[in-house]
């Protein structure tokens, strides 16, 4: 969908410019490692969530808040997040995915471009787009 990712592009275009630093090179992976993945923009906020059978992923920098502005502070202290959204199901053996009180989505943060383990990011990329390929499986079963 071309509105989306304008809304996208819009959206980093104004992002300070270490989130989107940030933002931009955790997009490219994303797009290298699961190309199969459409990009699209959530809601009113054009954050970058990834789908194929089910959502995969996202990148959510903390300028962007749904919520308020102490929650913004909040965030901005942990950085630039990229979400699992089948977290619970990784393997997650490293601990490297944060759970926060939550039953389903898995997060990492980064505050600098040095923060990101790219090999890292890669094997967590490849394992969600794995365990998303067993829902597509399942939807062909039925």
């Amino acid at each position: 969908m071309p509105g989306q990712t304008a809304d996208i592009e819009q959206m980093i275009a104004n992002l300070p410019r270490d989130e989107q630093v940030l933002v931009k090179r955790l997009r490219a992976l994303v797009m290298e490692c699961i190309p199969q993945a459409t990009e699209k923009a959530y809601y009113d906020w054009s954050i970058p969530f990834y789908t194929r059978n089910r959502l995969i992923c996202f990148i959510w920098p903390p300028s962007v808040s749904w919520e308020s502005a102490a929650s913004y502070e909040k965030h901005k202290s942990k950085g630039v997040s990229l979400g699992f959204n089948q977290g619970n199901l990784m393997s997650n053996e490293d601990g490297v995915l944060l759970a926060e009180g939550r039953k389903q989505v898995y997060v990492m943060y980064f505050k600098k471009l040095k923060d990101i383990d790219e090999a890292q990011v890669r094997a967590l990329l490849f394992e969600a787009a794995m365990i998303d390929e067993q829902f597509a499986k399942k939807k062909k079963k039925k």
